[in-house]
């Protein structure tokens, strides 16, 4: 892992050098919240984000578990300020009639039954803010080119970025924490990222003004609305502006052969439902694409770095998973990172422990993400079942408590069993189901158009 392309090494002339004890590569959630916690804990910390905030990003829905991460950022009442309030979820599908409304305070964890619905641009910049509020050097408008990282003799490690204006920049750090998103910087430097084969999806989506939501105090849900190529998320922001995509197989988005505008607005009325919510609807955003959605690394950590958030692993977002696993990872990386340079010989029993718990998000939400356009699936969060509390456990998963409740999961595995004996009773059905997921995730030139 010591190897770097020399023709990207700056010469001493033309470079400037920084030291530090953790430089963080990405200024998302991820890499806001892991930077802020070091800080606290007395370390000198770098964050190079290679835009500058605010910018816009996908991925607005919080879920409950986020409240108390960011309680213990000291950031909840500025996140409250721009926030919609989000008290549950709801679904619609072609198949049925009626829509199920669900609420988080139905899940085991009482004091988990909300959540916010953000501008991600507004959010995103609160957290980075706070990480320089907390003693963080930030840094924006820096794009990391390469890293030299040699393990097996733990030199420091040398990470070689490039301003905006063209100025490059080595730093020299104990450690790295790699937070740069959907980037992957060191999964695609070492080649361990990997495509998610079970879920292989596209998005398109776009924000609205004028679109019709719930009524009351269901006006923050975000609505989930299935439809033939995928499904769709409709979700209301504090300012009025509502922010709507769909997710689909990538077959479907290769198909186009109009303006992505245009083909939108032909995918929204694909779905009865959303297109009478969306019928007054007006864009008022650039409509974004994009492909290979669902992926993670081989690895997640070496001696002398941690991929935390999305540049580990990002799954499909039907249940709003993205910022509080990214968080989640983000806590609990600071740990690793504490340990590794204070306590190095509890080093390796810290770093299994990262390894446990960054793979058992993404798992356990890619078990109903792999299955959520199955009609069996779907027939359950239609007529969600109270028995054997597998209503509470669901939503317990859905509400992000999936980390430390010891109580769901008698319960989420005979709501499995149920999924399971379901199938087996409408066989014909569910055999039908499974070739045409099979037929739908099948490989496609992954250039979006």
């Amino acid at each position: 892992m010591n190897n770097i392309a020399p023709e990207i090494m700056p010469t001493p002339k033309e470079s400037a050098f920084t030291q530090c004890d953790v430089l963080v590569v990405g200024g998302g959630p991820a890499g806001s919240a892991c930077a802020a916690l070091l800080a606290k804990k007395g370390f000198d910390v770098i964050m190079l984000e290679k835009e500058e905030h605010p910018r816009f990003h996908i991925g607005e829905s919080l879920l409950p578990a986020n409240m108390p991460l960011l309680e213990r950022l000291g950031v909840a009442e500025e996140i409250k300020k721009i926030g919609l309030l989000k008290l549950g979820i709801e679904f619609n599908s072609p198949e049925h009639e009626h829509v199920s409304l669900i609420e988080f305070s139905d899940s085991w964890n009482k004091d988990l039954s909300w959540a916010y619905q953000v501008r991600r641009s507004e959010f995103d910049e609160i957290l980075f803010r706070n990480a320089a509020k907390n003693g963080v050097h930030t840094i924006e408008k820096c794009r990391v080119r390469d890293v030299q990282i040699d393990d097996k003799n733990i030199a420091p490690v040398h990470v070689y970025a490039e301003m905006e204006t063209g100025r490059a920049i080595t730093f020299e750090a104990k450690f790295i924490v790699d937070a740069s998103g959907r980037d992957t910087f060191l999964a695609n430097k070492y080649k361990t990222k990997q495509k998610d084969k079970k879920h292989s999806s596209s998005a398109i989506f776009g924000h609205f003004h004028q679109a019709t939501r719930l009524p009351g105090d269901k006006e923050g849900y975000i609505s989930i609305f299935w439809f033939e190529h995928g499904w769709f998320w409709f979700i209301p922001l504090a300012d009025g502006t509502t922010s709507v995509g769909a997710v689909c197989w990538p077959y479907y988005l290769h198909s186009r052969k109009k303006p992505l505008d245009d083909f939108f607005w032909d995918t929204i009325n694909l779905s009865p439902q959303l297109a009478e919510r969306m019928k007054h609807a007006k864009l008022v955003s650039e409509t974004y694409a994009t492909g290979n959605y669902s992926y993670s690394s081989t690895i997640s950590h070496g001696k002398q770095f941690i991929m935390i958030g999305d540049a580990y692993a990002f799954v499909d977002p039907v249940f709003s998973s993205g910022v509080m696993l990214a968080m989640n990872s983000a806590f609990k990386g600071a740990e690793v990172v504490e340990t590794v340079l204070k306590e190095p010989t509890k080093a390796p029993a810290k770093l299994k422990e990262f390894q446990e718990v960054i793979k058992h998000g993404p798992k356990e939400f890619s078990w109903f993400i792999h299955r959520v356009t199955n009609p069996m699936i779907r027939e359950l969060f239609m007529y969600p079942k109270t028995i054997l509390k597998t209503k509470a456990s669901i939503l317990s998963v859905l509400s992000g408590d999936i980390f430390g409740n010891p109580k769901i999961w008698p319960s989420l595995y005979a709501f499995k069993f149920i999924y399971y004996l379901s199938s087996v009773i409408n066989l014909k059905r569910s055999w039908v189901a499974m070739k045409r997921r099979t037929h739908n995730i099948r490989d496609v030139d992954s250039t979006v158009q």
